[in-house]
């Protein structure tokens, strides 16, 4: 079996309009890409317009889909509402809002001015925010079922983790919001789920987030016990399913696709894997020698 093929059937996103916050580049854009291969119409926002439009010509041509590119910053409201409003102007309607745009550095937290700090949950929180609040009140007033949420957190958001305190801090947030909503909008008809992506090297975002020569020192396979990195199109195959109609019953789920990476992170003794197999012997020979006496 090889994972980085695609999964679904090609018609599955058929009549489907997707938008996809932060689509220019990196994860966002592979999502874009199968969702566009499936059928759907999709608009890519972010802040830059020009990767923006560079990304929409590029994805039409490789998949004859249609791509529409809009300027928008998540963390204003009001340039949220203007790009539902353009989404509206070109598709007639909206099904699902993938809510992807992100921001994230490394840095001890006694280090970060409050303005760092505020950055990132601007994007990441008060982004989605804005973003859900919009998309979900057009939904509710003009009464359009079968709409779906999805949101893009990370392991971290129920552990937290050191040196990206803000990027925790904002995911756990949004994962909050995922699972609240999920109940509190069904009635609606609005679906609302997320996807915790382990190791997925973007090379824009993960350059940001390890510089210089850090990412070639922290190999990023190795904390995985699949010993390796996830492939776009396996974090592609699973948001085109969650935001399908064969996802119809799961609903206020999060997905870990990261290989097992926070589970190993997690146990006590996770360590001991590096304890070699003849030291195990040696272990075991200790341990039945006091059984014995």
């Amino acid at each position: 079996m090889d994972f980085t093929k695609k999964m679904l059937r090609d018609d599955a996103l058929q009549g489907k309009v997707i938008v996809v916050t932060g689509g220019g580049s990196g994860l966002g854009k592979a999502m874009t890409k199968y969702f566009l291969e499936l059928g759907a119409k999709v608009a890519i926002t972010s802040r830059d317009l020009d990767k923006l439009k560079a990304t929409a010509s590029e994805l039409e041509k490789e998949t004859g889909g249609e791509c529409l590119p809009l300027a928008c910053d998540v963390r204003h409201y009001d340039q949220v509402e203007a790009m539902l409003a353009e989404v509206l102007n070109k598709f007639g309607k909206a099904d699902v809002l993938l809510n992807n745009a992100a921001g994230n550095f490394i840095s001890p937290t006694e280090r970060l001015s409050a303005n760092a700090f505020d950055t990132i949950i601007d994007i990441v929180l008060k982004g989605s925010k804005n973003c859900t609040l919009a998309f979900g009140k057009h939904w509710i007033d003009t009464k359009q079922e079968n709409s779906t949420i999805l949101n893009i957190v990370t392991t971290y958001a129920w552990t937290g983790s050191a040196y990206v305190v803000p990027s925790a801090t904002a995911k756990a947030g949004v994962l909050a919001m995922t699972r609240s909503l999920a109940v509190e909008w069904a009635k609606y008809g609005i679906r609302s789920n997320a996807i915790a992506p382990g190791p997925f090297p973007t090379k824009g975002a993960w350059d940001r987030l390890l510089p210089g020569d850090l990412k070639d020192k922290f190999d990023l396979a190795k904390k995985v016990p699949l010993k390796r990195v996830g492939d776009h199109q396996e974090l592609a195959n699973l948001a085109a399913y969650l935001v399908s109609d064969f996802s119809a019953y799961v609903n206020g789920e999060v997905v870990t696709i990261d290989g097992g990476e926070w589970l190993k992170g997690a146990g006590q003794f996770n360590l001991l894997e590096a304890i070699p197999e003849e030291m195990w012997d040696m272990l075991e020979a200790m341990i039945k020698a006091k059984k014995d006496k």
